[in-house]
């Protein structure tokens, strides 16, 4: 059956990147000079890194509300600064957050203009559904690459208050859209949120597109989905078999 509505994941779907420093220099300097020097280069890399790794873990709690990002930066990286450096970050919270998730090396992954080209034709409409510290981040990688506009709705953890495999965070995109769960397909690269969740929204389809994501994660324990793909040409594919 045609999906009436199609959702996807942000990264390891839509885009992806290779792998890089978890604090990147950039934001390293910005902290630095924001923070007057208090702290030196050196630590304040070390507190992004390790918090991170912190949130990371955080992250992967079942059905968890989102952490708000003045919480993130509170609890996983200023916690032990000095009370001037915490002061002055706690200024700047939403530029830190949205540099602290910019990737350098994101790029679209293959196949995916062509398939959101295809589903878009059909006037189907498409959705993005994405844990992210920052969606502002995600919209503007998708704006610049010239496929924004052609999403209906973006619904992003840290504006909707919950994450994945919350099945509110696809809810809310469907309610967006005014199409029932049962009708739409969603595409992840994780069982253990994205595919997990599905099954908890109970939507028509749970597509598992393969990313370096999917091939760290044990799929044991979790629901399998209802077909697999390697990268948006393999969504086109599948797309044509049932359009």
């Amino acid at each position: 059956m045609t999906p009436r509505a199609v959702l996807l994941d942000f990264g390891g779907v839509l885009a992806d990147a290779p792998p890089q420093r978890v604090a990147q220099p950039e934001l390293v300097l910005r902290l630095f000079n924001l923070i007057k020097g208090v702290l030196p280069p050196g630590e304040i890399q070390r507190s992004l890194t390790e918090g991170a790794a912190a949130y990371a873990a955080w992250r992967d709690e079942d059905w968890p509300d989102e952490m708000p990002q003045a919480e993130v930066w509170e609890r996983f990286v200023i916690a032990g600064w000095p009370s001037e450096a915490q002061a002055r970050t706690r200024t700047a919270i939403p530029r830190l957050s949205y540099d602290w998730a910019w990737r350098d090396g994101w790029r679209l992954r293959p196949g995916i203009p062509e398939a959101l080209a295809a589903i878009t034709e059909r006037d189907i409409p498409l959705a993005v559904v994405s844990n992210t510290l920052s969606g502002a981040v995600h919209r503007d990688f998708l704006d610049k690459t010239g496929v924004g506009h052609l999403f209906a709705t973006q619904v992003y953890s840290d504006e909707a208050g919950v994450r994945k495999p919350n099945p509110q965070m696809i809810w809310n995109a469907t309610d967006a859209l005014g199409i029932a769960p049962p009708n739409c397909w969603f595409i992840g690269d994780s069982r253990r949120r994205d595919v997990l969740c599905a099954r908890r929204a109970d939507i028509g389809k749970a597509i598992l597109m393969t990313s370096t994501r999917t091939t760290t994660e044990s799929p044991d324990g979790w629901p399998d989905p209802d077909h697999e793909i390697q990268d948006g040409f393999g969504l086109l594919t599948l797309f044509h078999e049932y359009a």
